[in-house]
């Protein structure tokens, strides 16, 4: 698509910044109060995003707006008030997500024909469609034409097919600064990567930063998680581990590996990984532990330690010499890793995998959420009840823990995940067995939900499994049935 005012490259090797608007009373003051570096500046980061809902119309949002509540309305507007010169770049129009760190909306780019959208990998899927009627004109267009006459832009927007839409992500005030800029620099370094969110953006004004980032048409998980055949499973896990492939070689750690943090669309069978603001680079910050430590020196530390606290005693020492330990624990309930949940001090990429495996195990066992814990404590007992005590033990060892526990429901071998999935698709009563597909998926799962972090399988390792090969084989061949029906329309 061609641009009207392409902006200068910024060369790969210019550090992150985030643009920062002029305190100014009014939306018009911006562009005169900005000087010529920060102008450059601006655009050059200021990429809008380009709509990837290929069946949502110029004249659909209208319904969306008259639903808003009125608390929400009123955020919005905040919002808009908040940014000098927001109105001329955004329309916002519903709230789409919030969580614990931001609030997420969907807003129209009204000035995406500005810049230079390259790194847009969807632009070039668009198909044809007939032009709007000339009656459906968006609301931005005629504000815009209203606003400054009838400007290229304003002709641009009239003449495009369908609006471009963004996700503008508020994040509180309340945030660590330090959080907030380790998640913005995370999110530059992974751009040009088609299944991870890239940073089209980023705003301070004050003590308030927004991100913008691109818009992407997605299905709510707990509607289609039990309608997905294991081909299914396979084509939407070979997205998510292509995804984790490109984090994982830049020694960059997710953390939060969960259904809605993987935007999946089944119709299109495309999806993205979003929402770094628990990531962390591999490394960082952390002390040995273990688990990365010779096997025999590992077993020799284990046997002091358990033989200077074997000696007799009732309740709790009154003066506790083990040393302290202090490790990230960052995630959400039912997704985290063994060694989390061990406070292991030395944490790998390998936790990102272990979630993707409670993902699979989630859609084989059609239930949703799996693991629903209140507590680290909880999570580790619902752990041991399916891989037992004497597997949960071992595990414990490995990061210089030690397991124990009397709960009479957790054996000491523990279950088969074939076992598990069968009995909670009630099928073990019948004597029913897992088809060909299905005993391959659960090979996978037993790879992915390693107890032993360095045993578990890789990103890479993952994408040449046999399991993940099932989707590769559909999605080529729907591939090509799609090319051979577009070649017939052409030939008609």
């Amino acid at each position: 698509m061609a641009t009207a005012a392409p902006p200068r490259r910024r060369r790969a090797e210019d550090a992150f910044r985030i643009h920062e608007d002029v305190p100014s009373t009014e939306d018009a003051e911006m562009t005169e109060q900005v000087g010529p570096d920060e102008e450059e500046e601006e655009e050059e980061e200021g990429e809008p995003m380009e709509e990837m809902d290929d069946q949502e119309s110029n004249f659909s949002e209208s319904s969306e707006e008259e639903v808003i509540d009125g608390n929400i309305q009123e955020d919005m507007e905040k919002l808009q008030n908040a940014f000098p010169g927001f109105r001329h770049r955004y329309r916002l129009i519903k709230r789409i997500g919030e969580g614990t760190f931001s609030t997420v909306y969907k807003a129209e780019d009204l000035q995406y024909d500005r810049y230079d959208n390259s790194w847009d990998f969807e632009k070039e899927n668009e198909k044809w469609s007939a032009p709007p009627l000339k009656s459906f004109i968006t609301q931005s267009s005629m504000t815009l034409e209203s606003t400054f006459g009838s400007t290229p832009e304003s002709q641009q927007l009239q003449q495009r097919q369908k609006p471009k839409f963004v996700a503008i992500k508020k994040i509180y005030v309340t945030s660590s600064p330090n959080r907030i800029l380790n998640e913005l620099e995370l999110l530059h370094d992974l751009r040009n990567c088609p299944t991870v969110c890239p940073l089209i953006t980023a705003f301070r004004q004050t003590d308030q930063v927004i991100a913008i980032l691109p818009y992407f048409r997605h299905s709510d998980f707990r509607e289609y998680f039990r309608k997905m055949t294991v081909p299914d499973m396979a084509i939407y896990l070979r997205s998510l581990f292509t995804a984790l492939s490109f984090v994982h070689a830049r020694n960059i750690l997710h953390r939060d590996i969960k259904p809605t943090n993987f935007l999946y669309d089944p119709a299109t069978r495309r999806g993205v990984l979003v929402d770094f603001g628990l990531a962390e680079r591999e490394g960082v910050d952390c002390k040995p532990c273990l688990c990365h430590d010779d096997p025999t020196n590992r077993k020799n530390r284990l046997r002091a330690a358990h033989h200077a606290s074997s000696a007799p005693h009732n309740g709790y020492p009154k003066q506790d010499t083990r040393p302290s330990r202090r490790a990230n624990r960052a995630g959400t309930r039912g997704f985290r890793a063994p060694e989390v949940l061990f406070k292991c001090t030395e944490q790998t990429t390998k936790i990102d995998i272990w979630s993707v495996g409670v993902i699979l195990l989630t859609i084989l066992s059609r239930r949703f959420p799996f693991f629903n814990s209140a507590d680290d404590v909880e999570a580790m007992v619902e752990i041991a009840t399916i891989f037992g005590q004497k597997r949960m033990r071992a595990a414990g060892q490995l990061h210089g823990c030690m397991f124990e526990t009397t709960i009479p429901t957790i054996g000491t071998a523990g279950f088969s995940l074939e076992r598990i999935i069968l009995w909670s698709t009630c099928r073990s009563d019948s004597g029913e067995r897992l088809s060909k597909h299905e005993q391959m998926a659960v090979d996978f799962l037993n790879r992915c939900m390693e107890l032993d972090p360095s045993r578990r399988i890789s990103a890479d390792e993952a994408l040449g499994h046999e399991f993940l090969s099932l989707g590769a084989e559909l999605s080529t061949a729907e591939t090509e049935t799609v090319a051979e029906d577009e070649m017939d329309i052409l030939k008609v």
